[in-house]
C-alpha cells in the first residue's frame, strides 16, 4: 500500500514530520500475550498464549480528528472509541493497526524510512523484529516463542520478568 502523501515536496515533508512527532509523543508499538484457554490443540496456541501485535495512537474525544488524519495518511487501520467508566470527562479514542500485512506492508516500512527521534525508536525496532519473526512463523516454535517473549519484556513499560518467566516455564519446557 502506498501512503497518500502530497505531491508537493514541502507539504509532504510537513505531513511526515507531523506524523513522526505525533507518534513519538502519543504512539505505541505493542506486543502482548493473550491467554488462549482451550486452544492448545491449535498450532498458534500450543503454549496456551497468543502473541498480539498492534501499532496504536490514543487521543481524547476532543482530538479524535488527529487519529482520522493518521488513518488517512497510512490508509490502513481504524479508529476505535473506548468508553471511560472512571472520572474522566471524555472517552479515549485509539487509532490501531493490527493486521500483520498492514504492519509489514505500510507501518513498519514507513518508520524504517523515517525513524522516530525519541526512545520509542528502540521499541519500534524490537517490534519490527518480532513482527518479522511472526511473519516467518517462528512464534509457532517453542524457541521462537521464547525469543519473542524475551524481547517483549524489554519493551515499553518493561514489565517484571516473573510473569513472563512463569509463562515460559509452564508452556515451553523445551525452550
Amino acid at each position: 500500500c502506498a501512503l497518500p502523501i502530497s505531491d508537493n515536496q514541502q507539504e509532504r515533508l510537513i505531513e511526515i514530520g507531523w506524523v513522526l512527532g505525533f507518534v513519538d509523543g502519543e504512539g505505541c508499538f505493542s506486543l502482548g500475550l493473550v491467554r488462549q484457554a482451550g486452544g492448545v490443540n491449535r498450532a498458534a496456541y500450543r503454549s496456551g498464549y497468543q502473541i498480539f501485535h498492534e501499532f496504536v495512537v490514543t487521543q481524547g474525544a476532543r482530538s479524535v480528528g488527529c487519529l482520522y488524519r493518521l488513518q488517512q495518511f497510512f490508509g490502513v487501520g481504524g479508529v476505535i472509541e473506548n468508553r471511560r467508566l472512571d472520572n474522566h470527562r471524555e472517552n479515549v479514542h485509539r487509532y490501531a493497526v493490527r493486521r500483520r500485512d498492514h504492519l509489514t506492508g505500510v507501518v513498519i516500512p514507513f518508520f524504517q524510512e523515517y525513524p522516530l527521534r525519541s526512545a520509542k525508536q528502540e521499541d519500534f525496532e524490537k517490534f519490527a523484529v518480532c513482527v518479522a519473526m511472526m511473519s516467518s512463523q517462528q512464534h509457532l516454535t517453542a524457541s521462537g516463542f521464547a525469543d519473542i517473549v524475551g524481547i517483549v519484556e524489554t519493551m515499553n513499560r518493561r514489565k517484571p520478568r516473573t510473569g513472563t518467566m512463569r509463562i515460559l516455564r509452564g508452556h515451553t519446557p523445551d525452550a
